[in-house]
């Protein structure tokens, strides 16, 4: 599962490192909008697809950063109110494994696949509260690659209209796949984003054809290797904490109840 992570690159720095076009349209004040340390469904967030110019697909495809609500909404929502799709259960995750066969989530598998940049994403340990002693204790986690390098996860995305509303501007939306976490991540919780390697990209963003079925297969060792997990405040606890504080370390330690360490 991944309901909340860090991103600490704006639009256009993200752009021109990949060589790919800012189609975000946002003044200086607002790309810096765009960092966060703490990231929550429903918000704006990036992403990195690969499309024709429109009209022109003949041309070959190109990287483009866009902004996009983080919960997808399939194209065949019905509208709550005009220009509004109907409220439902926000679908931030999918699992990698039912993709392509889910109904909210299939036509995107096809030809509507994309990467979210982050930093790192947070999870919580649920660790079981001594007899007696009052409720479980959930606490938060931050995994990031070692190095401090951007993690790229698999995604899906979709465009929805109120079609009864003439002219309506599209809504952008997106999912983040996840799969089963492995090593020593999945100690802490039993998903995960699926990370999308560099070599990878062209398979998986290919607006022309079905991505690769073994890209949805799941993570391999060596693709984890390097992402180390700490654990941080549980300021990222609340959505309205939002700094760099959030990613300082925090100790988690045997607290002789069978609990793991993971310091």
């Amino acid at each position: 599962m991944c309901g909340r992570y860090a991103t600490t690159t704006n639009p256009g720095r993200l752009a021109a490192e990949l060589d790919a076009i800012d189609e975000t349209d946002l003044d200086a004040d607002q790309q810096e909008s765009t960092v966060s340390y703490n990231v929550a469904p429903t918000t704006q967030v990036l992403t990195v697809v690969e499309r024709h110019e429109h009209g022109e697909p003949e041309d070959d495809p190109k990287l483009r950063v866009r902004r996009m609500r983080w919960g997808l909404i399939p194209s065949w929502t019905k509208a709550g109110e005009p220009g509004v799709p109907a409220k439902g259960k926000p679908l931030f995750n999918a699992r990698a494994d039912k993709a392509v066969t889910a109904p909210s989530f299939r036509d995107s598998a096809k030809h509507k696949r994309c990467l979210v940049p982050m930093d790192g994403w947070y999870e919580w340990l649920v660790e079981s509260a001594p007899t007696g002693k009052g409720k479980a204790v959930k606490r938060p986690f931050y995994m990031s690659h070692a190095d401090g390098s951007r993690l790229y996860m698999a995604g899906l995305w979709s465009v929805w209209r109120d079609r009864e509303v003439p002219g309506a501007e599209p809504l952008l939306s997106c999912t983040i796949l996840t799969t089963d976490a492995i090593g020593d991540l999945a100690r802490i919780h039993d998903r995960m984003p699926l990370p999308m390697p560099r070599e990878h990209w062209d398979a998986w963003l290919d607006p022309d054809h079905p991505a690769p079925t073994e890209l949805l297969a799941g993570v391999s060792p060596e693709e984890v290797a390097a992402i180390v997990a700490r654990p941080v405040s549980t300021l990222v606890n609340s959505v309205r904490n939002n700094g760099p504080e959030l990613l300082a370390p925090a100790e988690a330690t045997d607290d002789g109840a069978g609990q793991i360490s993971l310091l």
